[in-house]
């Protein structure tokens, strides 16, 4: 019987719609670890598209119930037509929301993997920071070299704080959701720990070496101070030398 064999693929086709919105759509998703997050997105993209290619199925059993519509008398199609319309819509929606569901988990994956980069440019930094910190420990020379050491720190730490602002805002993002929130905020305190750390060393050391180049301008200043009271000294003595001048018969400190 016709009706027998229509009402049977539009039952077989319900059951899988039933069965994909348990397995894909009313499931508890929770994300902990990227890989499980990763996972999930392509689960959910291939499930997209089976439900994709079901679409020939869906318009093979439309065009069986319309053309058996056509010929058999209104009570024995009124059910048909009834069924196929609610196997379309549910169709549809199922399809709508596994594309909806796909799309979001991709955005989320982006979010992540965004954030990752944002960490790794910022650590970067760090990094740099970490390393002109430790070249700057023991500045030898004057004042002038120290001052070219803090200038070079200096310019280091005019550092722009959009990236950690993006770091904040995509954390914020993605824990608000519950994804992958335990390992985000251990990512986060790490990195604000050893920002804070850094941020207060390098104020630390901007105030040392502005100390060492004050001392080195008061040594630079007293040495010149002591050069040119050797120098006016010398000429005294050059001139008493000159002159045959006993010592005895020249100021104490010309002694």
């Amino acid at each position: 019987d016709k009706t027998v064999s229509l009402r049977k693929d539009l039952s077989e086709m319900h059951e899988w719609i039933t069965q994909a919105e348990e397995e894909y759509l009313e499931r508890d998703f929770e994300y902990k670890t990227p890989d499980e997050l990763q996972k999930a997105v392509e689960e959910l993209k291939r499930a997209k598209e089976e439900a994709m290619q079901k679409e020939v199925k869906v318009k093979l059993i439309t065009d069986s119930v319309n053309n058996f519509i056509v010929k058999a008398p209104p009570a024995a199609h009124e059910a048909l037509k009834k069924e196929l319309d609610v196997l379309i819509t549910s169709y549809q929606k199922l399809c709508s929301r596994l594309n909806g569901k796909w799309k979001t988990l991709e955005e989320v994956w982006a979010c992540w993997r965004e954030l990752l980069s944002y960490l790794d440019a910022e650590n970067k930094w760090l990094n740099e920071i970490e390393l002109k910190l430790k070249a700057t420990e023991n500045v030898q020379g004057g004042a002038e070299e120290i001052s070219e050491s803090l200038d070079s720190l200096e310019r280091l730490m005019r550092h722009p704080e959009d990236n950690r602002n993006q770091i904040r805002e995509l954390a914020q993002t993605l824990t608000d959701g519950g994804i992958l929130d335990e390992l985000i905020n251990e990512k986060l305190e790490k990195f604000n720990t050893r920002w804070e750390e850094l941020q207060q060393e390098a104020v630390r050391r901007q105030k040392s070496l502005e100390q060492s180049i004050q001392s080195a301008q008061e040594t630079d200043k007293t040495l010149r101070l002591i050069q040119e009271s050797l120098a006016v000294i010398d000429k005294q003595l050059t001139a008493y030398t000159a002159d045959r001048v006993d010592a005895a018969q020249v100021p104490q400190e010309a002694q």
